[in-house]
This record gives C-alpha cells, sequence and structure tokens, in this order.
C-alpha cells in the first residue's frame, strides 16, 4: 500500500472563458519511506497538488487516497483529523508562531489534537533532541538563526508521527547554504525515521536529494527521473524511538 495514491486528479478554477485547468489527471504514488520532489515553473499546479493532497482543497476529479484511505469519503472533521494525525506540513517560510517558544511551536500540532500540554511538551522536547535543536526550546523564532528555525519546522511536522511530509517551495527564501543544509536534513527524515516525503521545489539541487523527481507543466506530470541516492550508511530507527 502506498502512503500517497492519487487517480487521475484533476482540480479546475472559474469557469467560462476564465476556466484554468490548474491540475489535468494526475496520477502518481509515493512508497513508504520514499522521498519524491516535484518540479516545474510558475503555475504549473505545483501547489494545487499538493492541497489537494493534504486534504487543504477538494477536487473536481479524481481520487486521493493517504495510507489507503480514499480523502473523498471524510467529512471535514475526519479530513481535519487525519490530516493531524497523518501528514506533516513544511511551509516556505516554515510558519512557526511568533508569540511561542521552539517547545511549544513544536508541540502545537499536539496540542491542537487534545493531548495534555505536558505530554505534548515532552515529545515535541524529544524531537527537538533529535534535530539537534533542544538548547534552543525556550527561545522565539526571532531568536533563532535560520538554520534553526528549519530545525524546529521539522520537528513540528514529525512530532505527531505522520508517514507524510508535505514541503511547498521550502527554500525557496533560503541561500544556497541554507537550502542545502535543509535539503540533508529532508533526506535524513526519510533515511533515518521512515518518513515519505513530497516535496514542491523549482530549485534542481534540493530535487537532487530526492528519490525520485516529477516535472510537471500545464497541470500534467510530464516526466519522471529516479535518482541514484546512496544509502550505505542509513539507520532507520524506530519512529517512536
Amino acid at each position: 500500500m502506498y502512503v500517497v495514491e492519487t487517480e487521475n486528479l484533476t482540480r479546475i478554477y472559474g469557469s467560462g472563458a476564465a476556466q484554468v485547468t490548474a491540475l489535468d489527471h494526475v496520477s502518481l504514488h509515493v512508497d513508504t519511506g520514499e522521498f519524491v520532489a516535484v518540479m516545474g515553473p510558475s503555475g504549473c499546479g505545483k501547489s494545487t497538488l499538493l492541497h489537494l493532497i493534504g486534504g487543504l482543497d477538494r477536487p473536481d476529479e479524481g481520487m486521493v487516497r493517504i495510507d489507503g484511505q480514499d480523502l473523498s469519503a471524510l467529512n471535514d472533521d475526519s479530513l481535519t483529523d487525519l490530516r493531524r494525525e497523518r501528514i506533516g506540513f513544511i511551509f516556505q517560510f516554515f510558519n512557526l508562531i511568533p508569540t511561542l517558544d521552539a517547545l511549544d511551536n513544536t508541540a502545537l500540532p499536539l496540542v491542537l489534537g487534545g493531548m495534555k500540554p505536558a505530554e505534548a511538551q515532552s515529545r515535541a522536547a524529544d524531537w527537538l533532541e533529535k534535530l539537534e535543536v533542544a538548547d534552543r526550546k525556550s527561545h522565539r523564532p526571532d531568536e533563532l538563526s535560520g538554520g534553526q528555525r528549519q530545525r524546529v519546522a521539522i520537528a513540528r511536522a514529525l512530532v505527531t508521527e505522520p508517514s507524510l511530509i508535505l514541503a511547498d517551495e521550502p527554500t525557496g527564501n533560503l541561500d544556497s547554504s541554507a537550502a542545502g543544509d535543509f535539503a540533508t536534513l529532508l533526506r535524513e527524515t526519510v533515511d533515518r525515521w521512515g518518513r515519505s516525503i513530497l516535496l514542491v521545489t523549482h530549485d534542481p539541487r534540493i530535487s537532487s536529494y530526492a528519490d525520485r523527481i516529477l516535472q510537471m507543466k500545464d497541470g500534467r506530470i510530464t516526466e519522471e527521473t529516479r535518482n541514484n541516492i546512496d544509502r550505505k550508511a542509513v539507520v532507520v530507527e524506530d519512529h517512536h524511538a
């Protein structure tokens, strides 16, 4: 069973002469522990694809399955629960809450899901430790370096133990050195913790860290290539270790 599977996914905006087909019958899959990058020019449908897979928008046609669950069969509450429990999101500007410290930013998805704050903070502290920013847990985002904010954003995405990470142009506002560091962290997320990642990017340097690259144009997937990733030194840890 794939972590993500789409069939003939289609999204149309507007009507009549103003109608735009943002996605045109897109079918893809992401396997367990696989890193897939989606590339293409602005307006090709990359972000629309990510929003549909993440349950942030509904398709006009086609289907999305997450861990075998058809999203179209879920009401809004059930979709929210699935999104919170099975999907971690990483955004371009990380979207950390400026008034919360790193620990509470990381714990936030758990607290929103109903977990007691003390338990949520304990789990958040574990992930900050794994991402090597535990010493900054009491600092707010404006007190963190760009690299530290990256790590907190990844910790927050992983804290609910999701099977899938969706990353929407997460390196778009980073310089080349910081972008490379971030891509290395994403690769580690796959190799050490067995997560699956679907990344939207315009940067070929970042996509080189992925197992597969899907090229999009005019709402369609036009090409697929596979990278040769060296996994010789990889040790996969238990998700709850």
